[in-house]
């Protein structure tokens, strides 16, 4: 597609899973190019939701007909869960690793983004998918649909989720009403710094899949940061037009409380900055006699309203980049 803008983008390289509905015909395309994958499935306490997702992805093996499975290798990474979701996980099929035995050299990992990078040393396939283990209503197509653009258009190689996000409360839901973070704070960051990603309807989906090869070549931010990350640095590897979003209809998970999001938002406006830095784009200066290190915490204040009175909560923040994973593993 060469040099694109978002608009162009989005006309060209948005698509609905039901062009990718078929299965066995999803996999024959990927017997011929010979490929496998991965399906990586970040957790930490979703008991009750891990093992429904993984019986969904093993329907998704059973349609393939050929004897040549979608997905070819199913890990669970936790976070030494304790309400028995690697137990779960195991029961139900999945090769489960506890995110800080893997690479457990570097000490403990730091939360979501960690244990995706870490991931990547246990898997096995040419392509890498991951998947959010804390979905409610999870289907079929959250596999085979943001597969399909992989497998059938030569110039992509990462593919995004994208859907409607309900939100509900009580007995009441707002269609739209998820996704505060995505809306708030991400989308406005990209179209004015990263403007080209301004197309893509949930940036921050859990759900998306690439080669192993570009995966292994970009850093990966920890926490709640790497999504974003992952979409900046994806974009300056490979460029927009291999790039692609698929629509997957509606998805339901579990919804955070409004000060646990604005956290989150920090996270996502850390990441931003850390690139603009890292491009010349933004300059803050700083003591150099201080060792690098230090900067990956930020004191996060959160001046809140409790029915005690008014409080201020001080939270330490840590944002880690972890190297490319070819780097590490010498691969």
């Amino acid at each position: 597609m060469g040099s694109v803008d978002a608009a162009e983008w989005f006309r060209h390289r948005s698509y609905d899973y039901r062009q990718f509905s078929d299965i066995a015909a999803l996999a024959k395309r990927k017997r011929e190019l010979g490929l496998t994958l991965s399906l990586v499935l970040p957790c930490r306490n979703v008991a009750d939701t891990v093992g429904t997702i993984i019986d969904e992805i093993h329907a998704v093996n059973e349609k393939a007909l050929s004897g040549s499975p979608i997905v070819d290798q199913i890990l669970a990474v936790d976070a030494d869960s304790e309400d028995g979701t690697s137990e779960v996980a195991s029961r139900h099929g999945a090769e489960v690793y506890s995110e800080n035995e893997l690479l457990s050299s570097l000490g403990g990992a730091h939360g979501k983004g960690d244990a995706m990078w870490r991931s990547l040393s246990v898997t096995r396939g040419d392509l890498v998918m991951y998947v959010d283990a804390d979905t409610k209503d999870f289907k079929e197509q959250f596999v085979y649909g943001i597969l399909g653009p992989i497998l059938f258009v030569p110039q992509v190689r990462f593919v995004k989720a994208a859907y409607r996000r309900p939100f509900r409360k009580g007995e009441s839901t707002e269609e739209d009403g998820g996704g505060r973070v995505t809306e708030l704070s991400t989308k406005p960051l990209f179209n004015l710094f990263y403007p080209e990603l301004a197309g893509f309807v949930q940036p921050l989906a859990g759900e998306f899949v690439a080669d192993r090869e570009l995966f292994s070549s970009i850093p990966f931010l920890t926490g709640y940061a790497v999504e974003t990350g992952i979409m900046i640095d994806v974009l300056k590897r490979v460029g927009l037009g291999a790039m692609a979003q698929v629509d997957l209809g509606t998805r339901q998970n579990r919804h955070q409380h409004l000060r646990d999001l604005s956290r989150m938002s920090y996270a996502v406006l850390r990441a931003v900055a850390r690139r603009l830095r890292q491009e010349g784009r933004l300059v803050q200066p700083r003591d150099p006699s201080l060792p690098d290190w230090l900067f990956q915490f930020s004191d996060y204040l959160h001046a809140v309203a409790t029915p005690e009175g008014l409080k201020l909560q001080e939270h330490v923040e840590e944002l880690v980049e972890r190297p490319p994973i070819a780097k590490v593993l010498k691969v």
